[in-house]
């Protein structure tokens, strides 16, 4: 991966605020940032940054926490917080010398805009057409919901996964290779991947969404969850694997997972965060009218107050991961997480 530099920023950046922003970090942050090109894409007047940056300590043997936004172009909202949160990182770092000391012993890295082609054309797929929560290679079982599920129709149609036997998009790749050079092989690593579009309520999803079966590391996402609720109560989400609403060809996550159990060297935990923005319609209907709408807070007070109710979050998160291996179950305590997992999230027992 190439090491970004400020003059290499393409002119159609201007015309986009997020990667404008993320610009903006990068030179506020100075050299306690470090920041990569991951990837460069066609848009609209000119070509567009996939953008990583890294904080904290580089060291393979500690563990990383990652957060992801702009996957899905018309979701702005995901980027917006994901920057906010590195926004009040990057300020904190002028003079909060407990950021200094946890970042010793954390690896944060954040990648905000993953489809920058299709923020700026404000389209849920990339340039192409690919839905990139749809491309990875593999199939889910039975049972997948027509189109929304993922298809290899046409282009013209929203959730296509992209051609049979092809490569990844550009922007799918780009994530993944981040995912594997700066999460993969740790002790533990987490990542939070931001979405908006279903339902009332904000919701932490995690593996799998090909397949009903519970992920092998159901017992460490319990104990995440009975952390959560304990330091962070009362707190508005409702953790859950994806697969209790529907299954989905193709998804990264599902992919990078499964990749870090070949690896058969530590713990990855990807999550998802569903923001709830029919809340945001119900409270003002007239959202309906624009595409935008059913994704994104457009009203500005509206906005902050989301984009507020998440830092918390966020910031349990990263402590949380940090301290990880006070929460993690050991070999007593697993056995007992899992058959609570198995009864809270599949209604059976591990018996």
């Amino acid at each position: 991966m190439a090491v970004f530099t400020a003059d290499a920023a393409p002119r159609a950046a201007a015309v986009l605020p997020e990667l404008q922003e993320l610009l903006r970090l990068i030179d506020q942050g100075g050299p306690l940032v470090q920041t990569r090109e991951l990837a460069r894409v066609r848009a609209v007047g000119g070509e567009l940054p996939v953008l990583g940056v890294m904080l904290g300590n580089p060291d393979p043997a500690v563990p990383a926490l990652g957060f992801i936004g702009g996957v899905h172009g018309l979701e702005r909202i995901g980027a917006q917080v994901v920057l906010a949160y590195l926004g009040s990182l990057v300020r904190r770092l002028r003079w909060d010398l407990s950021l200094h000391q946890q970042l010793e012993s954390l690896r944060l890295v954040f990648l905000p805009v993953v489809n920058p082609g299709g923020v700026l054309a404000g389209s849920r797929a990339n340039p192409l057409g690919v839905d990139l929560m749809r491309n990875a290679p593999h199939d889910a079982e039975h049972g997948v919901p027509f189109l929304v599920g993922g298809h290899r129709l046409t282009r013209r149609l929203p959730y296509f996964r992209g051609a049979a036997e092809a490569p990844m998009q550009i922007e799918s790749d780009a994530l993944c290779r981040f995912v594997r050079e700066e999460l993969l092989g740790r002790p533990v690593s987490v990542s939070i991947d931001f979405h908006s579009g279903f339902g009332l309520r904000d919701r932490i999803w995690f593996p799998y969404a090909r397949t009903r079966r519970p992920m092998r590391h159901l017992a460490e996402i319990h104990a995440l969850c009975e952390v959560l609720d304990q330091g962070l109560s009362p707190h508005p989400y409702v953790m859950e694997p994806q697969s209790r609403h529907y299954l989905t060809h193709g998804d990264l996550w599902d992919h990078l997972y499964d990749e870090s159990l070949t690896l058969d060297r530590g713990i990855f935990l990807p999550m998802t965060l569903e923001m709830g923005s029919w809340l945001w319609v119900k409270k003002n209907p007239r959202q309906l009218l624009s595409r935008h709408g059913m994704f994104n807070p457009l009203i500005e007070h509206r906005q902050q107050r989301v984009v507020r109710r998440h830092m918390a979050w966020m910031d349990f998160m990263t402590r949380a991961t940090q301290s990880a291996f006070r929460w993690l179950p050991g070999p007593e305590t697993r056995i007992d997480h899992g058959e609570q997992a198995l009864i809270r999230w599949y209604r059976r027992t591990g018996r």
